[in-house]
């Protein structure tokens, strides 16, 4: 039980740790380092106790039931090869937060860095322990997004902001195709558990959904891992602080698709069709990334380059599938994370402290820099694969691998020497990185002058280069248990040990290292003035670029194909949109019960009471004279509408629907005061351009009232068919049996929406935090003229007339009323589990006891004397409604889960007491937070406008009047 904790705590704590470094100052640099440094090494210590076990080849387990019926619960799980994930996840972490606290300008935002950087690991950390395919995309698809927010963290950069939109674009691409092969896979095996899929294999492989599973699981992976040809986005994410590259584009996000492949080889792979994708596609990234990596003259562009190359590597390697190919795999992912972060790190200081990054600006940084420089040289030479180095060990691995005979096709036998190209490649662009940057005369035209940094930020890159030197030369004591733990997690516990030795003997893989070392030292040789002096590629390569077509089709894709639609089919008015949707969900009804034979229920003879159809005439009648009268004058068109809309709230309380009819007239109320508020700001109704030619108003109105006719026959008929259907068994019967044994409360509405239903209910308020935050946005950025302050019927000026007193109404009456509208807020929020109320109703209840200040009072006087916050009340209503749900996780339960009982209070006696009291509480904040905001963004629209009338009022004032013609 201890370890299953530990296991969602693991889990959980960068996420807070995210939430905690958000809500730090600006200026809190060393607050923010420090809560993410310790955040991490917490997560460090949890990997430390859970490995006693893990070392056993256990596998741990522990997760939160969700909605188990559509196999969706929070499962996570830790073997072998999720230890070693999550622990050079967190170690990378840890040292790229020192990196980042020297790296980081004082004038940057650092705590939202921070905070970016917890929730990435995070999501890196879901996604390496979920034992739930379909949790696996949820956190798949997280990375994605945080490493955009990371990769555009310095926004004003347009670079930064080009990197991070491409890279979401394509990475969350391949996270939907992802989520279909997920999909397929489950639909094979009939269970979304990981453990359960990765022993079916079998059944996968003979399924015919095998072939279009399996091409949709390989775009998710390789679009993540930056395989060509989705390759391009990893440079462009160059941009971001290094910090950024040396965590994400080393260790973490770039490592996730490649992961995956190791993950699901034992399912997916050992065909011949997974070998020609996954190992030339491999194949092909790793010469293509290599080639290009040479030619570029940015330092982080090379590294970029090498990186997919290296990447292209490991996906090879991972298309063999064989046990050692598997283990070369998991091996090269470590080693090139730490040669690479290193590397990625010396690179920012190099640019820190010159302020270029440009190797044809560089040289002779060995004179200035002399300790940066021999650690850079030392990860570099680990990158080119040098003896007595880590890199050198794993990419003997590869050569291994690729000599071994395994299926006789023409790529099998052609690996040999794609392997020597690319090794040869590594070592060329490894020479350039060091001979143009650190040899030769100390360049003395750089922005700045060249110098050692902080030896506190240069610390990170020193743990890593002598992390490639004790791993190089001592690599089974240091690693080796650790990966052999890691393969038997993927290949099964009856795999055989792998020793991992620095030398096996002058053998054909060694031999291939040496001839990649000579070639390519040869290559930098002969050619390495003429291609510091030439393009950023390759002459072929440079010309066919997949960046060029990924512009040309999102050129095409967003902008010139959706512009024309929307000429053609599309409007920027509301009114035709909104007469869109309505024609679209006429048609498809109509479409569903075409052909169908459907037909009505038979005619219920019940006889009808004459008040009631009284009612309804009149409120037929309002309803009509509403419409219109919006030709004419809209404030009566709205006072007809309410009238309608009584009607309709009398009319669930005449059928023994209190609760509808509360919340009816509350939100009647609401929003009738809301429109009376932005009244004003309605355009003109005027005639409508229908294609090249002007519909008159009359002639609209005759449409509209036409298909308002034909949509609200739908919505009867089908009303009544659902009213008058039989039954069986009838769930609301169910509710009602159900309500107060199994949830604690008589008010079975209530019920529903805190306990049964609490999760719809729990989207439904997210969903109106939402839209109160668009209409607040929306609204700030509206900028209204001084002519519509004096527009006709406006019925509030702002600082001038309340619009109490337009509509002869006391202001004192309506000041008076906000302690009572309290008092019954409180009564309808604290009865509502057992009688009509609850929270949604005691939140508007609140919100019309603030609409009324501002009725009765101009907005500086109400804002004086009451301080709302509103967007903090939504902010604490959605965080209770949420802790109130986890709650539930912590002792086991489904998320959302209610516990109900009666206590025994003094002088009060047997009380009921629920948590979903707690989850009402939230409702009601949200609610209350989210109509107040939207009424505090009208009526500051108003102030606005009734500031400017006032300052041309002043303008017009001071201008010199023109003489009389008389003076003339």
């Amino acid at each position: 039980m201890i370890e299953q904790n530990l296991l969602l705590i693991l889990v959980a704590l960068p996420f807070l740790g995210a939430i905690a470094a958000a809500t730090l100052p600006v200026n809190a640099h060393n607050a923010a380092a420090w809560l993410s440094g310790l955040t991490l090494c917490a997560g460090l210590a949890i990997m430390a106790g859970l490995w006693p076990m893990v070392s056993e080849g256990e596998v741990l387990r522990a997760g939160v039931r969700w909605v188990p019926a559509a196999g969706l619960d929070l499962d996570f799980r830790i073997d072998g090869l999720a230890w070693l994930f999550v622990t050079l996840v967190l170690t990378m972490g840890v040292l790229v937060v020192i990196y980042a606290r020297y790296y980081l300008s004082k004038t940057d935002p650092v705590p939202r860095f921070y905070s970016f950087l917890m929730a990435f690991t995070g999501a890196m950390l879901g996604l390496l322990t979920s034992g739930n395919m379909l949790i696996l995309v949820v956190f798949w698809e997280m990375t994605s997004v945080f490493s955009f927010l990371l990769i555009g963290y310095w926004h004003g950069n347009p670079n930064a902001r080009d990197g991070a939109r491409t890279s979401l674009i394509l990475t969350a691409g391949g996270g939907v195709c992802l989520l279909a092969s997920v999909l397929m896979i489950g639909q094979i095996v009939g269970s979304y558990d990981l453990d359960e899929v990765l022993s079916s294999g079998e059944i996968i492989r003979h399924s015919a959904l095998y072939l279009p599973a399996m091409a949709l699981f390989l775009l998710g992976a390789f679009t993540k891992s930056a395989q060509f040809p989705f390759h391009f986005w990893l440079p462009g994410a160059m941009a971001a602080p290094t910090p950024v590259s040396a965590f994400l584009h080393s260790a973490t996000m770039v490592k996730a698709g490649v992961f995956l492949l190791i993950r699901f080889s034992p399912a997916l792979g050992g065909t011949q069709i997974w070998f020609y994708a996954v190992t030339g596609t491999g194949l092909a990234t790793m010469v293509i990334g290599a080639a290009i990596a040479l030619f570029r003259h940015d330092l982080k562009g090379l590294l970029a380059y090498s990186t997919i190359s290296h990447l292209g590597l490991i996906t090879a390697l991972a298309g063999l599938g064989s046990p050692a190919a598997i283990l070369a795999a998991i091996f090269h992912i470590v080693n090139h994370a730490v040669f690479k972060g290193s590397l990625f790190m010396a690179a920012g200081i190099i640019d820190h402290e010159t302020g270029t990054r440009d190797m044809r600006r560089l040289s002779g940084l060995i004179h200035a820099m002399p300790i940066t420089g021999t650690l850079a040289i030392v990860a570099a030479s680990a990158m080119a694969g040098v003896p007595l180095l880590n890199g050198f060990i794993s990419k003997e691995m590869f050569f291994a691998e690729a000599t071994e005979w395994h299926n006789g096709t023409w790529l099998d036998d052609s690996m040999p020497w794609i392997a020597t190209l690319a090794g040869a490649l590594a070592v060329a662009y490894s020479a350039r990185f060091v001979v143009s940057v650190f040899f030769g005369p100390l360049a003395r035209d750089l922005p700045r002058p060249a110098h050692e940094p902080t030896p506190w930020m240069r610390r990170p890159v020193e743990v890593l280069v002598l992390i490639c030197l004790v791993v190089g030369v001592v690599p089974d004591q240091t690693l080796g248990p650790v990966l052999n733990l890691a393969l038997q997690a993927v290949t099964g516990p009856q795999t055989p040990h792998f020793d991992i030795a620095v030398w096996h003997g002058f053998n054909l893989p060694l031999k291939m290292s040496l001839v990649a070392l000579g070639c390519g030292a040869a290559l930098f040789a002969l050619s390495g003035r003429r291609i510091a002096m030439g393009p950023e590629g390759p002459p072929l390569i440079h010309r066919i670029r997949a960046q060029r077509i990924y512009e040309w089709l999102m050129l095409r894709l967003s902008w010139k194909w959706p512009r024309r639609l929307l000429a053609l089919v599309g409007t920027e008015k509301l009114q035709p949109q909104l007469l869109i949707l309505v024609l679209l969900a006429l048609a498809v009804g109509i479409a569903t019960l075409w052909g169908t034979g459907w037909s009505l229920p038979p005619a219920v003879t019940n006889p009808v009471d004459p008040a009631f159809a009284l009612m309804w005439l009149a409120g037929g009648a309002a309803a009509v004279a509403a419409a219109w009268q919006a030709k004419y004058h809209r404030f009566a068109a709205l006072i007809l509408l309410g009238a309608a809309g009584t009607v309709t709230c009398v009319t669930f309380a005449w059928f023994s629907a209190p609760d509808l009819a509360v919340t009816q007239l509350l939100v009647e109320i609401v929003t009738t005061v809301l429109l009376l508020l932005g009244l004003r700001w309605l355009p003109q109704r005027r005639s409508e351009i229908v294609g090249d030619r002007l519909m008159p108003a009359r002639l609209r109105r005759a449409r509209d009232l036409v298909i308002a006719g034909l949509s609200g026959a739908g919505i009867a008929a089908v009303a009544y068919a659902v009213m008058t259907r039989p039954l069986v068994p009838n769930i609301g019967d169910w509710f009602l049996r159900n309500a107060y044994y199994g949830a604690g409360g008589t008010n079975a509405v209530n019920v529903i929406l805190v306990d049964f239903r609490a999760f719809d209910t729990f989207g439904e308020i997210t969903v109106l935090a939402i839209v109160g935050l668009t209409v607040y946005a929306l609204l700030r950025r509206f900028r209204p003229t001084p002519e519509s302050v004096a527009a006709p019927n406006a019925q509030s000026h702002g600082d001038g007339v309340p619009l109490a007193e337009v509509m002869l109404v006391p202001a004192t009456i309506l000041r008076w009323m906000f302690p009572v509208l309290i008092v019954i807020a409180a009564d309808l929020f604290f009865r509502g589990h057992d009688l009509p109320g609850g929270g949604f109703s005691a939140g508007v209840t609140m919100a019309v006891a603030f609409l009324l200040q501002y009725l009765g009072s101009n907005v500086k006087w109400v804002e004086a004397r009451l301080t709302v916050l509103p967007i903090r009340w939504m902010g604490f209503g959605l965080l209770i409604a949420g802790a109130t749900g986890m709650g539930a996780a912590l002792f086991g339960y489904p998320f959302l889960t209610a516990y109900a009982r009666y206590v025994d209070l003094p002088a009060i006696g047997k009380t009921p007491a629920a948590t979903a009291l707690l989850f009402d509480a939230g409702v009601f904040a949200l609610v209350m937070g989210a109509v107040v905001l939207m009424l505090i963004a009208i009526a500051h629209q108003t102030l606005r406008a009734a500031r400017l009338r006032e300052a041309e009022a002043a303008a017009k004032a001071a201008r010199p009047s023109s003489p009389a013609p008389e003076a003339l």
